[in-house]
């Protein structure tokens, strides 16, 4: 009999509190609730645990060493689960090899479809390449030529220098008597003077014959002994024809300048393999190299004005050199020194940075690249060498342009495009190449299962809202939404059945006309037999389920309680549930009374953005106000905001090396003195970091205990009160509180310290009090109660209160780093900054801060953002959710789809006006919130 349900009893993890519960299989369940309130725990820490430690613990013990143990999670029963796969949020891989084309497995196929049916061209003169066997070679030249008289000819020399005297030599001793030199006919007889400096072209004779009926024995043995002699190659020459000569290669070799190709297989199109990748960049598709862009930083000064910024700072000696050799080159190539960098001609730029034929002293113009290269080589400094590579960055590589493949792996195509060409089309574009491709019966016929599994693998990304990636993309540039959804993309591919996936908020940057496209994959993924289990937020989401799992009421402490586990009618006639309220209506976040109106002359003006798929946009971002930038997904967003604004902030106010996008100018720099990124990554790597520490709240608690009279009795300062440093830490856990005990097969165990018990300090530092509290029972206190504490100490009480503020008073302080959610990660920055006194000059940046965040959650990171702007701080946020685009001051929409079809400026206005746009998908969502 079919176990028709997956059953929990008694999970415990993190903050669980003890619950029960079953979920259906094969059904679609969301677990939903508060940030913090234990979803995770559920999910991933729980269930995804426990299938995974099964899995691997069925494994023999010899196959279980080299795998990583998991740890069993703390509940008393699972049953009926089968084997799982987590989908997670997890930041894309940094690996700069890994593409979006190699990461759904699409370039593998291409691989084999460019082996298999590619059409090979010579990379020097462009023309095509075919291989061909001895007899197909007879047979074509009996077709093309028939009755005619021909001479056969082995190349053995094709354009190559040298006198070539002992060849001759060696021709004659093996038989041969006439050889073909540069188109005329010699005898070996002769004495055959060549000039050794130019390019010769010397062909064996080998026979001449008639092709009629009775030829065809004759030219088979002629055409077998050319091919044996010129290493497969064979020139036929067509007596009183004037014709060109035909060539005929069994490799594939260019018969006519001669370059060939290795045999052609899947390696061979690999920038991971020798045989395959560019040798100049090793396949990287870049190279660290001298940027002109930041050599000549403004273009708009003259070299006399200090155009040139490597040549601005160094020693006297050196610059006055410098400025000599300046002065000489523009005697002798006519320019001036107080023209504009910009004005100059071309060649002249050209000579400035790479150097000249021209003689400064009686040597050639070194060039400024080529001079910083020499230093850079060449120095043993590491202080010099961190100065010159201030002028280096990421370029693409100079022989592959970016392709990362070298010459001859590019020059196999399919319908004239290369295999790179087909990774530069966006998903949707590479789709449509797919279903146009013309082939031949025979290659139809190799390819039709390679072409079938791309097609399907395509249309999987697709059915994800991800139409507008395109295959070449680096996976370190895809957002953790995209990952995951590409992850998605290949486990409903995979058409594996009887499986529990489990995902974590998959519709994180998808534009809700998206939206759609995700669910009917996620209930593909259910209808082909498997359970899909989803932690998700979105309303949508949650009302297309078939089960609700539903935890809080809080969070931290507060949650791990199960409220609600059952079907959508049901939840929403729950009264405990803080979602039901939200779904029907009861609970909702407010639209503001009135906008911020915005100041004309304090604005941020973008002018001429065009990276990427922006189409050279014109675009006043007002300052002061909340301002949200929404769009379909690939609309332009990121590029918008990341790449082109805030680099530019950033190399402006930081000196920063990344370079920004591509863009024509920034105005309006003077209204700001800080560009700040509020992102959801972690607060820190490493189970020592944690909310104390961070906002910078334990520095001014450690002082405290730092001059409490027993601590000064003893002479402990506040070092002896930080568990990083020796002297007042447990030294036999170094300060973690617990200890991490191998056990070679089995996971590795964690047991509190047997010294401190988890306490991290030693007996004589939790000596010292602070009205009855140790500085470990400090760190173990939530926010709220540490708040009462600390009520009287003001520095510490007001970055306290902004944590409580934010809605993190369940936290604790010394909370590890690890255990916190995105959303509380984030929430903990936002915090720091409202602690700091504001000077009203930043520009706050967010990339999709609702993400992990529920209704009631987002409530309060709202009146926060509001808070910053309240101060007089500007709050740049790029968002999809309608309850945060409702709320802005402004909202700036690109489209009016994604990848190449947008990157265009559809609309600026409040949320009123942006509903009335027509053109706008976002519009018209946010039509249906704003009447509601």
């Amino acid at each position: 009999m079919q176990i028709q349900s997956l059953i929990i009893r008694g999970a415990k993890e993190h903050n669980l509190k003890n619950i029960s519960l079953s979920i259906p299989r094969n059904k679609l369940t969301v677990i939903t609730g508060l940030s913090g309130s234990g979803k995770s725990s559920l999910a991933f820490d729980t269930i995804y645990a426990e299938g995974q430690r099964r899995y691997i613990e069925s494994l023999s013990s010899y196959a279980r060493q080299f795998l990583e143990q998991l740890q069993k999670p703390n509940v008393e029963l699972i049953e009926g689960i089968s084997a799982t796969i987590a989908i997670e949020q997890r930041s894309a891989s940094s690996n700069p090899r890994s593409i979006v084309g190699t990461q759904t497995e699409i370039y593998d196929y291409l691989r084999l479809l460019f082996a298999r049916i590619g059409h090979p061209f010579c990379h020097k003169c462009g023309r095509e390449i075919k291989r061909q066997s001895s007899q197909e070679i007879i047979e074509l030249i009996l077709a093309q030529m028939p009755n005619s008289i021909v001479n056969i000819y082995a190349p053995v020399i094709r354009g190559k220098k040298g006198h070539y005297k002992p060849l001759f030599e060696r021709i004659q001793k093996d038989g041969f008597s006439k050889v073909r030199v540069d188109g005329k006919i010699r005898t070996l007889e002769e004495e055959i003077e060549l000039d050794r400096y130019k390019l010769h072209t010397i062909e064996i004779f080998i026979d001449r014959i008639l092709l009629d009926k009775n030829a065809k024995a004759r030219l088979a043995e002629s055409i077998e002994m050319a091919l044996k002699i010129a290493g497969g190659t064979v020139a036929i020459s067509q007596e009183n024809k004037g014709k060109k000569d035909s060539i005929f290669s069994e490799r594939y070799a260019c018969a006519n300048c001669g370059s060939s190709l290795p045999e052609i297989e899947p390696r061979f199109f690999s920038f991971n393999s020798p045989f395959g990748a560019c040798p100049a960049c090793k396949g990287l598709g870049t190279k660290f190299e001298f940027d002109p862009e930041l050599i000549i930083p403004d273009k708009s000064k003259s070299i006399r004005e200090g155009a040139v910024a490597p040549w601005k700072k160094g020693g006297k000696g050196y610059l006055m050199y410098y400025r000599a050799v300046l002065r000489e080159l523009a005697a002798q190539l006519g320019f001036s020194l107080d023209t504009p960098f910009k004005e100059l001609p071309s060649a002249v730029k050209k000579s400035i940075l790479y150097g000249s034929s021209e003689y400064i002293w009686d040597k050639p113009f070194e060039g400024i690249i080529p001079h910083l290269e020499r230093l850079f080589s060449q120095t043993k400094s590491d202080f010099l060498k961190e100065e010159i590579a201030r002028f280096m960055s990421v370029l693409a590589c100079p022989k592959c342009k970016g392709a990362r493949l070298r010459e001859e792996s590019l020059s196999v195509k399919i319908c004239g495009k290369s295999i790179w060409d087909v990774t530069l089309l966006s998903i949707k574009r590479a789709e449509e190449f797919f279903e146009n491709l013309k082939l031949s019966h025979k290659e139809q016929t190799i390819a039709v299962e390679v072409i079938k599994e791309i097609r399907n693998k395509l249309q999987f990304c697709v059915n994800v809202g991800l139409d507008y990636i395109t295959l070449d993309r680096r996976s370190s540039t895809l957002s953790g939404g995209e990952s995951q959804r590409i992850r998605l993309a290949t486990q409903i591919g995979s058409g594996l059945v009887g499986v529990i996936y489990i995902l974590d908020e998959p519709s994180i940057g998808l534009h809700q006309r998206d939206n759609q496209k995700l669910l009917k994959s996620l209930t593909a993924l259910r209808d082909l037999g498997n359970t899909v289990i989803v932690v998700e937020h979105d309303e949508a989401t949650i009302r297309a389920s078939d089960h609700i799992v539903d935890l809080g009421p809080g969070a931290g402490k507060d949650g791990g309680f199960l409220l609600y586990s059952g079907g959508v009618k049901g939840l929403l006639k729950d009264k405990k549930s803080l979602t039901a309220k939200f779904l029907n209506g009861e609970l909702k976040i407010k639209i503001p009374e009135k906008r911020r109106p915005a100041e004309p002359e304090r604005a941020l003006r973008i002018r001429g953005a065009r990276e990427h798929n922006l189409k050279n946009i014109n675009l006043d971002i007002p300052l002061g106000l909340f301002v949200c930038v929404s769009g379909l997904s690939g609309s332009g967003k990121s590029t918008l905001v990341y790449d082109i604004l805030y680099r530019a902030l950033a190399m402006h106010f930081y000196d920063s090396k990344e370079k920004p996008g591509a863009y024509r100018a920034i105005e309006g720099l003077k209204f700001l003195d800080k560009v700040i990124v509020v992102d959801q990554s972690p607060i820190g790597r490493t189970p020592r970091s944690n909310p104390a520490t961070y906002t910078g709240a334990f520095s001014p608690i450690r002082d405290i205990f730092a001059r409490l009279p027993l601590s000064r009795s003893r002479g402990y300062r506040p070092g002896r009160f930080s568990f990083n440093v020796k002297g007042g830490r447990c030294e036999a856990c170094m300060g973690d509180g617990i200890r991490q005990i191998e056990m070679h097969f089995l996971p590795d165990v964690y047991v509190p310290c047997e010294v401190c018990k988890g306490a991290r300090f030693n007996q004589q530092t939790l000596e010292v009090r602070f009205k009855g509290h140790s500085i470990s029972d400090c760190l173990n206190m939530p926010v709220t109660e540490a708040l009462k504490l600390f009520e009287n100490i003001p520095n510490i009480k007001r970055v306290l209160q902004t944590l409580n503020d934010v809605g993190l008073g369940y936290i604790q302080l010394g909370q590890s780093a690890t255990t916190l959610s995105g959303g509380e990660a984030q929430r903990i920055k936002l915090a720091e900054q409202l602690s700091k006194r504001s000077s009203g000059h930043t520009l706050y940046l967010l990339d999709e801060p609702t993400t992990g965040l529920h209704f009631a959650d987002i409530d309060k990171l709202l009146s926060v953002l509001h808070r910053l702007v309240d101060a007089g701080n500007s709050v740049l946020v790029i968002e999809h959710n309608l309850d945060v685009l409702k709320s802005a001051d402004i909202i700036i929409d690109l489209g009016p789809e994604g990848g190449e079809r947008g990157g265009e400026v559809l609309a600026v206005g409040t949320p009123e006006e942006l509903a009335k746009n027509p053109k706008s998908y976002t519009g018209a969502y946010l039509k249906k919130v704003l009447s509601s």
